[in-house]
C-alpha cells in the first residue's frame, strides 16, 4: 500500500501545456479553410511568417475541418509537359537556384528545341550573372548549342546519371508542388495562358511562400528569421491564383 501511494503521487499528470490562445486557434482554422491544399507543415509556415510559432503537433491536433488531399510521396533544369484545353502538350522550362530555392527564370513553349532552351539559358543568366555549375538530365533538347552556351558563358554542365531523379531533387520536388498546387486544378486555355499562371505561381513561391527545404524561409528572403516581428495585429489575406491559395500578412 506504500509503494502504490508513492508512485501514485509520483505519477500524477502534471499542468501539461497551456492551451492555445483563442486568436491563434481561429487563425488555424482560416488558414486550414482558405487553403484546403495546405498540410500542416505548409500551415505551420505561414503561421511563422506571421510572429504565431506554433509547433507542428499542436496543429495536427487543432480542430481544423480541412485535411490535405495532395498525395504523399533537378537542381538547375528541367521541363514539365502540360496539357491545354484542345489536349495539346505545353512545355514549361524551370531554372532554379539550389541554394536559395529561388526560381530564375521560366519559359513556356509548344516546340522545346535546342535553340529554344539555348536562348531560355541565355535570358536566366543577364548581366553575366551565372551560376558555376549547370545542373540537368540527358533529355536531347539540351544539345550542342546549349553546350555552346554555357561554355561561352563560363558554365560547367553536370549531367544526371540515367533514371536517377534523386539527383536532381530540387527541380522534382518543385515539379511535384507545381502540379499539386496549381495545375492539377487550372484548365490551361493556351500557351499564353499557361505561361501568365506559372508566373503568378513563381512571383508567390519566391515572393511568400514559407519553403520547408529552408526551414520555414522564404526563397526570396532565406537570410532573414522566418518568424516575423510583431505577432499581433490584424492578419490580412492575399488570394493567389483566384483563391487557390493565399499570402497573409500582418496590417500595419
Amino acid at each position: 500500500a506504500g509503494f502504490r501511494a508513492h508512485w501514485r503521487r509520483t505519477s500524477r499528470p502534471g499542468p501539461g501545456r497551456p492551451p492555445l490562445a483563442p486568436g491563434t486557434v481561429a487563425l488555424i482554422r482560416r488558414l486550414a479553410a482558405d487553403n484546403p491544399l495546405w498540410g500542416t507543415e505548409r500551415i505551420r509556415g505561414e503561421l511563422l511568417k506571421l510572429g504565431v510559432p506554433v509547433a507542428k503537433r499542436t496543429i495536427q491536433t487543432s480542430p481544423r475541418g480541412n485535411r490535405s488531399l495532395r498525395p504523399r510521396g533537378q537542381m538547375w533544369a528541367t521541363f514539365l509537359p502540360v496539357t491545354d484545353q484542345l489536349f495539346r502538350p505545353l512545355h514549361a522550362f524551370f531554372v532554379i537556384a539550389l541554394e536559395s530555392r529561388r526560381v530564375v527564370h521560366v519559359g513556356v513553349t509548344r516546340h522545346p528545341t535546342d535553340a529554344w532552351v539555348a536562348q531560355q539559358l541565355r535570358e536566366a543568366t543577364p548581366f553575366d550573372q551565372r551560376p558555376r555549375y549547370l545542373v540537368r538530365d540527358r533529355d536531347s533538347k539540351y544539345g550542342p548549342t546549349v553546350a555552346r552556351v554555357a561554355a561561352a558563358s563560363g558554365i560547367t554542365e553536370l549531367q544526371t546519371a540515367y533514371r536517377a531523379p534523386r539527383q536532381n531533387a530540387t527541380c522534382e520536388r518543385f515539379l511535384g508542388s507545381g502540379r499539386w498546387e496549381c495545375l492539377d486544378h487550372i484548365l490551361v486555355l493556351d500557351e499564353a495562358h499557361l505561361r501568365h499562371v506559372l508566373r503568378e505561381y513563381v512571383a508567390y513561391c519566391d515572393q511568400d511562400r514559407p519553403h520547408r527545404g529552408l526551414w520555414q524561409h522564404i526563397p526570396g528572403d532565406a537570410t532573414a528569421s522566418p518568424v516575423r516581428a510583431g505577432g499581433a495585429g490584424i492578419v490580412r489575406a492575399f488570394p493567389v491564383r483566384g483563391g487557390l491559395h493565399h499570402a497573409y500578412q500582418r496590417a500595419a
